[in-house]
């Protein structure tokens, strides 16, 4: 094989080598914006049960009644006992509502968590509106701390202009607690006790 051949077989061998790389680069990069990007798409859409937020209380109370059922649960690995207060609630659509989850750690240590969502007929989603709520945040319990955190919300009248929602009568909010990383400052803290 001449020298010339040699060269032109490296400069292809380098272009393929460059092609590939960018295409995993490319790989990775779309990798890493998916669970973003899934993320924002079900909270603008309520796709697969997610709610959407708003800062503000409905404008529109109708005479519709529709019932909200309050779900609890934790991961596995979450030691955390979890409950909704009350079962359900009746409400108009459009009426604002408030209901109180109540978490206790019954561990020797603090323990954070931050509690994932979803409502259930998932088509509803996007019309379950919360104004405040506890999942919004980590929270953090102390050892043999119990704490009662709200949620304010409402449903969106715009639910019975759409003939998939109009005569769904229920409407079932569901949390799941995971246990998250402790913030530096709470290990920090928790640290210095020892």
């Amino acid at each position: 094989m001449s020298d010339e051949s040699q060269a032109k077989g490296m400069t292809a061998n380098a272009r393929v080598v460059i092609k590939l790389c960018g295409v995993l680069v490319l790989m990775g990069g779309l990798t890493a914006a998916a669970v973003p990007f899934y993320d924002w798409f079900c909270r603008v859409t309520g796709f697969g049960g997610a709610t959407v937020t708003s800062d503000s209380e409905s404008d529109t109370v109708l005479d519709h009644v529709v019932r909200v059922r309050f779900d609890a649960s934790t991961a596995r690995d979450m030691p955390w006992e979890f409950r909704p207060l009350s079962p359900y609630v009746d409400i108009r659509v459009g009426e604002t509502g408030l209901a109180f989850y109540e978490a206790y750690n019954p561990t020797d240590r603090p323990i954070a968590g931050t509690a994932s969502f979803n409502v259930a007929p998932f088509v509803t989603g996007g019309y379950f509106v919360k104004i405040a709520c506890f999942c919004f945040e980590m929270q953090v319990l102390q050892p043999g701390e119990r704490v009662e955190m709200p949620v304010t919300f409402f449903v969106d009248p715009e639910m019975l202009d759409d003939p998939e929602t109009r005569d769904i009568p229920a409407i079932t909010l569901s949390y799941t607690f995971h246990v998250t990383d402790m913030p530096e400052e709470y290990a920090a803290l928790d640290a210095a006790i020892e």
